[in-house]
């Protein structure tokens, strides 16, 4: 039998890779100019779907088993949205309004900026989405 996988807060987490050594920095630093790093946050439990909102000069983020998305602006980490509705990749539209993919709404939903969310889509074919989980958006 397949036993379900445990994802909550209690499950013992890996220490996080170190980050101190980056082999091939020739090339490496040609795709992001740098081959240092800091370590800004160690409390999510399963970080995803990265997202940067230029004209916020924030940068967003999924903990999907802890039901929340962080955001990353002037230096410090602090929750974004509480519960999440287990969203999972994020991105920009053209208007740099965010674009979720939520598992547990079942759908893609947009965030504007004063933080209003609306169902982009949520079926495809009159059939419902089961659990979205990467969006890009056509610039």
């Amino acid at each position: 039998m397949n036993k379900k996988k445990d994802f909550s807060p209690t499950v013992y987490k890996f220490k996080d890779a170190v980050m101190e050594q980056v082999e091939n920095t020739d090339l490496f630093k040609s795709y992001i100019k740098t081959t240092e790093f800091k370590q800004l946050f160690n409390g999510t439990l399963w970080a995803e779907g990265p997202c940067y909102i230029p004209h916020k000069d924030m940068l967003v983020w999924s903990d999907i088993p802890n039901n929340r998305m962080m955001k990353l602006v002037n230096g410090q980490v602090s929750e974004f949205r509480n519960p999440s509705n287990f969203c999972n990749g994020n991105t920009i539209d053209n208007d740099e309004n965010l674009i979720s993919c939520s598992h547990g709404g079942r759908c893609i939903y947009k965030t504007d900026d004063e933080l209003n969310v609306s169902v982009v889509v949520d079926q495809f074919d009159e059939k419902k989405f089961n659990s979205p989980n990467d969006v890009c958006v056509k610039s």
